[in-house]
């Protein structure tokens, strides 16, 4: 039987008693335009508290720490940062207390008036996602315990892609009317390999088996029929119509706003914002900001803003993510703090790694944009 969560009892009665509401279809251009003048400029980053290693080390009930994100998600607003992308988990599902904790989280971004886009499922990084207490940060290694959602052997077996229905609907359904929750990416680089990382895990066939499974997302997700749109983000290859490859065309025709990853230099992020632009929708860059490839702050935050671009960089406070250290860090050995940043704005006392880095943002966005 499906587990029903305490906070959700109420809403899953209602919507049986109800019936089940008839899955939505794509969003025209007409209601993706409407939703972008309620939400013209999204800017924020995507936030992993720094006590966290991951995503399952930020919600569970053992180490889900508010008053840690409170403080953190106040700098944000002092910054100027009206949202926040943040990942969830299909772990997180079967642990209880974990929508009232998804709640609390919300109205402490909302009493700093961000907003959220909450990320379903995640393709990158670690396959062998395992509730419970997560490992110690590898020193000086990227993201060395970020974990996929769901992991490799429900991802490889698609007879088992049907476990993860319950926890998208009840999700998706809990928050469906919430003016808090902006938008829902669905999958995060669904056909990514992890390249010099976890490759020799992958399935070779990761491409298909993700496009299996994200056909069903976006279908349970729609079921539910959403307030807010529904996003999953193109983040490699060509974008132009005579270069799009299949799986890239399925996630921009079926994505209710356009989203992007771009960590590389302006002309390029430009190059690739003219590709999505056929499209008549919002365009949202979910990914950016990596010094050393150059995709800085400045000129590109700018460049966003002046084209109401949403712009999401990775990264905010220096913490056990640790990815104020490259993704050569899997291969090279560092050990000490290098002196470019990768990612990350703040160091974990809130104060910034680069001053004029702060100026020139403040300057861009404001202190309360």
């Amino acid at each position: 039987m499906k587990r029903i969560h305490s906070c959700n009892l109420v809403l899953f009665i209602v919507t049986m008693l109800a019936g089940p509401a008839a899955a939505r279809e794509q969003w025209t251009v007409e209601q993706a335009a409407a939703w972008h003048k309620k939400h013209p400029f999204l800017v924020g980053c995507n936030y992993i508290p720094a006590y966290a290693i991951n995503q399952l080390e930020m919600w569970q009930a053992e180490t889900f720490d508010l008053a840690a994100i409170d403080r953190e998600l106040g700098w944000a607003r002092k910054l100027g940062f009206n949202c926040v992308r943040v990942f969830l988990h299909d772990l997180l599902w079967k642990q209880e207390g974990f929508l009232e904790r998804a709640e609390k989280f919300l109205a402490t971004a909302d009493k700093h008036q961000i907003g959220v886009m909450f990320v379903l499922l995640d393709a990158v990084w670690d396959p062998f996602p395992k509730a419970g207490k997560q490992r110690a940060p590898k020193p000086h290694v990227h993201n060395s315990g970020w974990v996929q959602s769901p992991g490799l052997e429900i991802l490889k077996d698609p007879k088992r892609h049907d476990e993860l229905e319950d926890y998208v609907k009840g999700v998706v359904r809990h928050f469906r009317n919430d003016r808090r929750v902006h938008a829902w990416d669905v999958f995060n680089e669904p056909d990514n390999r992890n390249s010099g990382s976890y490759e020799q895990h992958e399935p070779k066939d990761k491409a298909k088996l993700s496009l299996m499974l994200l056909e069903k997302v976006f279908a349970w997700a729609r079921s539910v029929d959403p307030s807010q749109p529904l996003t999953a983000g193109v983040w490699h290859g060509e974008w132009s119509e005579k270069k799009l490859i299949p799986f890239n065309r399925y996630l921009l025709e079926q994505s209710d706003v356009i989203s992007f990853h771009a960590y590389s230099p302006l002309a390029d992020v430009k190059k690739r914002v003219e590709e999505l632009k056929r499209y008549r929708r919002p365009i949202l860059c979910t990914e950016y900001m990596a010094r050393p490839a150059g995709s800085t702050f400045d000129p590109i935050l700018g460049y966003f803003k002046e084209n109401q671009i949403g712009a999401y960089n990775w990264g905010f406070v220096s913490g056990k993510s640790q990815t104020i250290y490259p993704w050569d860090s899997w291969r090279k050995k560092y050990t000490a703090e290098p002196e470019v940043w990768f990612h990350d704005i703040f160091r974990a006392d809130g104060t910034p790694y680069r001053v004029e880095e702060m100026r020139y943002m403040q300057q861009v966005l404001g202190p309360k944009q």
